[in-house]
């Protein structure tokens, strides 16, 4: 009995060591205040000031750029909001385009941006076609399809013939222009001349 006195007191002793750490666990959960799981609510969590961000092809070439004075992250959707956005398209088989707005939309991945305020984008011009303006208050940017349209009254300027609707798509890749609801077509006379000029020499023979 002597020889397992020793044992029980070192099983005792483990035993109250066992229950007064678990006396002190549980005291310290009650006594110190866990703060609840942050929510995710649509508020900005970092900015930035005057910015660029560029996008390339797979070869490594830039071909579409945005700029801005302020941008916003929301991190319950992983957008921006932009002021002052500026975007450019400077694809090698697309004329040169810029967009600019007075606040801009761009969502998580960055394939669409919705130009709000003043919406306005340029096409430069080529050797074969003038210069385009489209103004509107809310254009939509698909940057990697380089397309842009609305669903609001437009107002296109392409050289000196203009054309007013509602709903526009505009497609810089093939330079094709829709405009769902015409309501005021103004057409130059040059422009006119030029379209049968060339629809006489695709006819004519070689």
């Amino acid at each position: 009995m002597r020889d397992r006195l020793p044992t029980f007191i070192s099983l005792l002793l483990l035993a109250l060591l066992v229950l007064a750490t678990l006396w002190a666990v549980d005291y310290t959960q009650r006594s110190v205040a866990i703060d609840p799981p942050r929510r995710v609510t649509h508020e900005p969590d970092s900015w930035a000031r005057n910015f660029t961000m560029i996008s390339s092809d797979e070869t490594g070439m830039a071909i579409s750029r945005l700029d801005g004075e302020i941008a916003y992250h929301y991190p319950d959707d992983d957008s921006h909001d932009i002021t002052s956005p500026r975007a450019v398209s400077n694809r090698p088989d697309s004329p040169l385009t810029i967009a600019t707005s007075d606040t801009a939309h761009m969502n998580a991945g960055g394939d669409v941006i919705t130009m709000k305020g003043n919406a306005h984008i340029h096409r430069q011009a080529t050797p074969e076609e003038e210069a385009m303006d489209v103004r509107s208050e809310v254009l939509i940017i698909l940057p990697e399809e380089d397309v842009v349209y609305t669903n609001e009254p437009a107002l296109v300027v392409n050289g000196q013939s203009t054309m007013r609707g509602t709903g526009m798509r505009y497609d810089n890749r093939v330079r094709q222009l829709n405009v769902m609801s015409e309501s005021d077509v103004k057409i130059s006379g040059q422009q006119t001349q030029k379209a049968r000029s060339s629809n006489s020499s695709k006819d004519s023979p070689p």
